[in-house]
C-alpha cells in the first residue's frame, strides 16, 4: 500500500454538490441559478401548464358543452340483482344496508331500482328512486316500494 492507492472509507464522501457556500466552493455567487429573472429568485415555483409566458393548451382549446350542477347520480341497480340476492340471503326486505352488506353500492351512494330482468318474490323494497317497471314489477309480484329521502 502506498499513497497512489488509499480510497476514502465506503459511504464517507458526499457525492452531492453543496451550492450557495461562498466562492470557495466554485457553486457560489448565483448558486448556479444563472442571473435574473424568475427562477433565479427564492420562493419560484412554476405553475401547472404555464408556457412561458405562451397563451397555455388549456386556454387555446375550445370549451364546449354543458354541466348541469342539479344533476343527481344514482346507483342503478337492477331487478334480477334483487332476485339474485333475495334467493341467497333468504330476505323479505332489501333496503340500502343490505345492498352495501353485498356489495351493490356504496353508504353514501343514491339508489335508483331498474325494471331489467324478473321479480318472482314477493319483496319489500327501499330505495331513493324507483323507474316506472320495476314499480309495477314489484308490485305484481306482491311486494311493496318505499321510497327513501335524498
Amino acid at each position: 500500500m502506498d499513497l497512489s492507492n488509499l480510497k476514502p472509507a465506503a459511504g464517507s464522501v458526499k457525492t452531492r454538490k453543496r451550492i450557495g457556500r461562498g466562492p470557495g466552493s466554485g457553486l457560489g455567487g448565483t448558486s448556479t441559478r444563472g442571473h435574473k429573472g424568475a427562477k433565479s429568485r427564492s420562493g419560484y415555483s412554476k405553475k401547472i401548464g404555464f408556457e412561458g409566458g405562451q397563451m397555455p393548451l388549456q386556454r387555446r382549446l375550445p370549451k364546449y358543452g354543458f354541466k348541469n350542477i342539479n344533476h343527481v347520480e344514482y346507483k342503478a341497480i337492477n331487478l334480477a340483482t334483487l332476485q339474485k340476492l333475495a334467493d341467497s340471503n333468504q330476505i323479505d326486505s332489501i333496503d340500502i344496508n343490505a345492498l352495501v352488506e353485498a356489495g351493490f353500492a356504496s353508504k353514501k351512494s343514491l339508489i335508483k331500482i331498474l325494471g331489467s330482468g324478473t321479480l318472482t318474490s314477493k319483496l319489500t323494497v327501499s330505495a331513493h328512486a324507483f323507474s316506472e317497471s320495476a314499480k309495477a314489477a314489484i308490485e305484481a309480484a306482491g311486494g311493496s316500494v318505499v321510497i327513501l329521502e335524498k
